[in-house]
């Protein structure tokens, strides 16, 4: 496993980017995580990721803040206790419109600012392989990261003075491509990539090394083998 003790935070947060993590309510997140974990995991696991996603992107050099989009209290109160700020599904229109809206309450508050989406359930996230993608994508209007199968989109990016447009959900690599935005397609970004949405998933993702979040809740349900 990656991590032990406590959380690693970034001492200068001077970077120049806010990050916007959407997160549906836990009742409804991961559901076919379900099916590998059960119905009472499944849900303690969506927070886990998500919290072990934050706390990376608050430790890398290049971010300066993280606004989570959540209607569920209990993870907005467990990620805004690690130092993300929470804002409501205000729209409650869709994973596209909450990032929209996200990236609104940061640019209304730091002013026309680099912004990025990044997926809640990426628990093996690396803090310098997000700043790589950072500064390959400050060089261009918008950039993206593909999913490990290269269907799905895990980060999004606008620069400041751009629409984020975000088209997540299903093949959206390729929606992302036709709307103009560039692939960030730098080697060695396997935890930037790996996302969770099954039990194999999960299984990459803790042989990559997931967070200390993640790994108190696995390490006692997992046999050995599933490590």
């Amino acid at each position: 496993m990656r991590t032990e003790g406590e959380i690693a935070t970034n001492t200068d947060p001077t970077g120049p980017w806010s990050l916007v993590v959407p997160l549906k309510p836990l009742a409804r997140a991961k559901s076919r995580l379900g099916r590998a974990v059960g119905g009472d995991l499944r849900p303690r696991l969506a927070l886990a990721f998500a919290q072990d996603t934050v706390s990376t992107a608050l430790s890398c050099r290049a971010v300066r803040d993280v606004v989570v989009v959540t209607d569920d209290p209990v993870a907005a109160a467990a990620l805004a206790a690690l130092g993300a700020r929470t804002v409501a599904d205000a729209p409650a229109a869709g994973l596209d419109a909450a990032l929209e809206h996200g990236a609104r309450s940061v640019r209304a508050r730091r002013g026309d600012v680099a912004v990025a989406a990044l997926n809640a359930d990426l628990p093996a996230l690396r803090p310098d392989e997000l700043a790589r993608v950072l500064e390959f994508a400050a060089a261009f209007p918008r950039a993206f990261v593909s999913d490990t199968q290269g269907i799905g989109t895990t980060f999004l990016s606008a620069s400041p003075g751009i629409e984020l447009r975000p088209a997540f959900g299903g093949a959206s690599r390729a929606r992302h491509l036709a709307s103009g935005a560039v692939e960030v397609t730098l080697p060695g970004l396997d935890s930037v990539r790996r996302d969770v949405d099954t039990g194999g998933d999960l299984r990459a993702a803790l042989a990559l090394g997931v967070g200390r979040f993640t790994t108190e809740l696995v390490t006692p349900v997992l046999p050995a083998a599933d490590r």
